[in-house]
């Protein structure tokens, strides 16, 4: 949304009172606006190729908890087997 030419002029009027009476605030806000300026520079750079998202904690969590089951249950059949086989000796 554009400005008008009187919001503009009253922001202009606004800025020279507040360098006037606290320059090292106005530093700062002029200083902070250059960080933000960069920042956005910096986002539209990257944008060319899509972000990596990583797996949420839950996620890793669920998929560790399910290798531990399958792990165990793998266990659990070739002791079970090998306890049949000894039983039944061919």
């Amino acid at each position: 949304m554009a400005w008008s030419q009187d919001e503009e002029r009253m922001l202009a009027m606004i800025e020279r009172h507040l360098s006037d009476d606290d320059p090292k605030l106005a530093a700062r806000l002029q200083s902070f606006n250059q960080r933000v300026e960069r920042g956005k520079h910096q986002r539209r750079r990257s944008t060319d190729r899509p972000p990596r998202r990583r797996p949420s904690r839950s996620t890793v969590i669920i998929a560790v908890s399910w290798l531990l089951i399958a792990t165990l249950i793998a266990t659990l059949l070739v002791m079970a087997l090998r306890h049949d086989a000894a039983a039944f000796p061919i």
